[in-house]
């Protein structure tokens, strides 16, 4: 996935190909499947994939903790990149990058019989290349009041983007609004500074280039209230 100036993002929490085709038509950029944060289990997740790929709609996954094998199974099924929650250390980051590069920058491990390439048809060498040519997107989500790294060594490890977890931080800082603006601009600032694309949802920043707009559950929930105030007039 290239990232554009803008890209416009949905949090994609229920099992359902059509939400993705939705989502997709109504001009979405990419979409984030999202493992933390919803009931959908890795098989929904896979299948999600690789609807998305199939309609050439890119699609992330955001997981919990760093998880080799996860990481390498959601990027053979057709994810184009995977945000990892809750980012503390530089070692985090490394980790995620190494999940997501074959050797010998990487620890992914390789296989030929997935669609990306061709289920066998594309030659090692064809696919290492092009693999090469546009990696899998690295988010590193940070969402906390402090990390045990500095922000400067976290973005020294290379994440394409930071992704600002809002609600969170919020609840990080204990519900303090000036606690949290200050937090929110220091971490805005480093990410600039580091050069990397900041994201984020609920994130008031004109520098923001990766921006969650909702989610599907919370775009039905809007819509279903919004019809229902106007059916009863």
């Amino acid at each position: 996935m290239k990232l554009r100036s803008q890209n416009l993002g949905l949090f994609v929490k229920l099992p359902s190909t059509q939400a993705l085709e939705i989502a997709a038509g109504a001009g979405f950029d990419f979409c984030l499947i999202d493992l933390e944060h919803s009931q959908l289990d890795e098989g929904d997740a896979i299948g999600l994939a690789a609807h998305a790929a199939a309609i050439g709609f890119p699609a992330l996954a955001r997981i919990a903790a760093n998880d080799r094998g996860l990481v390498n199974r959601l990027l053979e099924a057709g994810c184009v990149g995977i945000q990892l929650s809750t980012v503390r250390t530089a070692a985090q980051v490394h980790e995620l990058r190494a999940a997501t590069r074959y050797a010998p920058t990487g620890t992914r491990s390789i296989s030929l019989a997935h669609r990306r390439a061709g289920y066998g048809a594309v030659g090692m060498g064809d696919y290492l290349a092009s693999a090469a040519a546009e990696p899998p997107l690295v988010v590193a989500q940070i969402e906390t009041a402090t990390t045990d790294d500095s922000l400067a060594e976290i973005l020294a490890a290379g994440p394409d983007v930071v992704f600002v977890g809002t609600a969170d931080l919020r609840a990080d800082v204990g519900l303090d609004d000036e606690a949290f603006d200050a937090r929110v601009a220091e971490i805005c600032d480093a990410v600039e500074a580091g050069g990397a694309v900041l994201g984020g949802i609920a994130l008031d920043d004109p520098r923001v280039r990766f921006r969650a707009i909702s989610s599907d559950l919370g775009l039905l929930q809007q819509a279903g209230t919004a019809a229902v105030a106007a059916a009863r007039g």
